[in-house]
């Protein structure tokens, strides 16, 4: 019987190596064509992927848009928006003339990144809504409107807008568009809590701070120089190259919309970890840990969602003081200029189980300011409260701000005089 002469182990292992090398190759060649392959239908079949750079600081004002610009927007999955700034640096019209206003009901609207709204055109905005049914309901009013709106401010940061810009348009209404974030955004700590890590900082904004005796008072600052060295934890080189990597692919921003869309994170992880990370620098200083008192950092991360206890840590009790301080402030110029002053409540405020609109519509009563309640309007339409944002954006939808133009509307005609009609 003749033997079978099998080759030395060693020469299996060469071929078993040289066929996983060319398996690998052939794969790694295989993505690469999927990838390149990717990358031109993306850039042949949508718009874009990539927004629009940062804001650039205004003496005086505070972070604006680069007047006369372009902005274009998206948040990968609803929207393609380009938009174009005004001579102020703010996405809408360009403002009315002056004299023009003052001889019509002016309506200025001041607010958050939910006024500036890049995600809809500038014809589906709330002012713009506001303008073209005031003119088909109530003509004889004679309504013109304009809209002052940056993403990430507070009532605080806002104050300058209509000191620099909408009251050289003599509003008879001054609507001011309150959403669930402007608490913290109006407290310089929970303000940066917030923040992205490695965000960039803003060296000078209008902020509130306490006088030697505990008298509020408005000072142009930084929030930054309440916090301590070391607070603003910077991404590792690592991170950095690997997020200038996928700014450069379409396809990599592409396919990452793709699985947080099919494999969500848990709800506010992001939030979670950069709070926790902050919170704990903070905690190695001296004087702050007393803040974080009742702090239950395993269940409330978020920095939004611990408005929806009564039982307050002390910085947060500050973001009320300094919310209600804000709106004092307003209410102080509107009356000086005869103006109206009104709260446009957002839907956001009525998250379920929360107390984010009761403890702003308590404030606002103290002060005397009306509110008109955006998701009590949706609902006695018989409408949905979830068409009024997007899919995959809390911000308002075009049928949002349809219905904010038509709640404000409504109060302009129950209230003619506010027109002096």
């Amino acid at each position: 019987m003749d033997c079978i002469d099998y080759p030395p182990s060693s020469g299996r292992f060469r071929r078993a190596l040289r066929l996983i090398g060319w398996n690998a190759l052939l794969l790694a060649a295989g993505a690469a064509l999927v990838g390149l392959a990717g990358e031109a239908w993306l850039r042949l079949t949508v718009p874009f992927l990539k927004s629009s750079p940062p804001l650039e600081l205004v003496p005086n004002v505070g972070y604006l848009r680069p007047p006369n610009t372009e902005i274009r927007h998206t948040n990968e999955h609803d929207y393609w928006t380009v938009s174009r700034t005004n001579s102020l640096g703010f996405l809408d019209r360009e403002p009315p003339n002056p004299e023009r206003a003052k001889a019509t009901c002016h309506v200025s609207v001041i607010g958050d990144s939910f006024v500036e709204a890049p995600e809809v055109p500038i014809h589906h905005k709330l002012q713009v809504r506001l303008e073209e049914l005031a003119a088909d309901r109530l003509p004889h009013l004679d309504v013109t409107t304009s809209a002052f709106g940056i993403e990430n401010t507070g009532q605080v940061q806002q104050l300058p807008f209509y000191d620099e810009y909408a009251r050289r348009l003599h509003p008879k209404l001054l609507v001011l568009v309150f959403v669930h974030n402007d608490f913290f955004n109006n407290e310089p700590l929970l303000r940066s809590l917030g923040s992205l890590p490695g965000s960039r900082k803003r060296p000078w904004e209008p902020m509130v701070r306490k006088g030697p005796d505990g008298e509020l008072e408005l000072a142009w600052s930084s929030p930054q120089d309440q916090l301590p060295e070391g607070f603003w934890l910077q991404p590792s080189e690592a991170a950095l190259a690997g997020r200038k990597a996928m700014a450069r692919s379409w396809f990599a921003l592409w396919l990452s919309a793709k699985k947080n869309a099919l494999f969500p994170p848990p709800p506010s992880s992001n939030a979670r970890q950069r709070f926790s990370r902050k919170r704990e620098a903070l905690m190695r200083q001296p004087g702050y840990a007393a803040m974080f008192e009742g702090w239950r950092p395993a269940t409330w991360t978020d920095v939004n969602l611990v408005l929806s206890r009564r039982d307050l840590p002390p910085f947060y009790e500050d973001a009320l003081q300094y919310t209600r301080f804000a709106l004092e402030q307003f209410k102080q110029r509107a009356d000086r200029d005869g103006a109206e002053l009104v709260i446009l409540a957002t839907h956001t405020l009525k998250t379920p189980g929360t107390h984010m609109f009761e403890r702003m519509s308590e404030m606002a009563a103290t002060l005397g300011i009306p509110v008109i309640d955006q998701a009590d309007y949706i609902l006695r339409k018989g409408a949905a409260l979830s068409d009024a944002w997007w899919p995959h954006d809390y911000h308002w939808s075009p049928a949002g701000h349809q219905w904010a133009a038509e709640a404000l509307l409504e109060y302009i005609g129950q209230r003619p005089d506010v027109c002096g009609g």
